[in-house]
């Protein structure tokens, strides 16, 4: 975590201005998150019953796809679009809540699952907090944003069909 911190320190400022200690445990947590739900889907192939866990397998995997965009994603920083980046991070924290939901019901009979689902639980929690950061500047007086994107921004729900 120290280094992902003093890599967001040796960077110029962003211009969502979000503060580097969260960047950096939310980085981490998310890259944590793409190991262990990746390992997680590998374990349950290796398991006897594996066809009974296709969907864990599958969201497993779909999480690890969006937990390591949303990283990229994240830790780009310059001209980031709030928006954009309010998106993704919700899209994340639903494929960690998809993968967490099933591998917490798998946790007592596979210590991989167990692992899987802290991992997929903090960065779930963690994309949270860095969308609450966002949405609190978007809401802010002065902010640079349409009336639109504040809607979407503050609630997901609110975003038009299709997009």
């Amino acid at each position: 975590m120290l280094q992902t911190r003093e890599l967001f320190d040796s960077l110029a400022s962003r211009a969502d201005h979000l503060d580097n200690q969260t960047l950096a445990t939310t980085a981490d947590a998310l890259s944590s998150c793409e190991l262990a739900v990746t390992a997680c889907a590998v374990g349950m192939l290796a398991e006897k019953e594996a066809d009974e866990l296709r969907t864990a397998i599958n969201r497993d995997l779909n999480c690890a796809d969006v937990a390591s965009a949303t990283r990229r994603v994240l830790t780009r920083g310059t001209d980031a679009d709030p928006a954009l980046l309010t998106a993704q991070l919700e899209a994340c924290a639903i494929a960690c809540e998809q993968s967490h939901e099933l591998c917490v019901r798998h946790a007592p009979q596979h210590e991989h699952c167990r692992i899987c689902s802290e991992a997929t639980n903090r960065a779930a929690s963690a994309c949270r907090e860095v969308m609450r950061s966002l949405r609190a500047q978007l809401a802010g007086p002065g902010a640079p944003v349409t009336r639109a994107v504040r809607s979407v921004a503050r609630d997901p729900a609110n975003c038009p069909d299709g997009l």
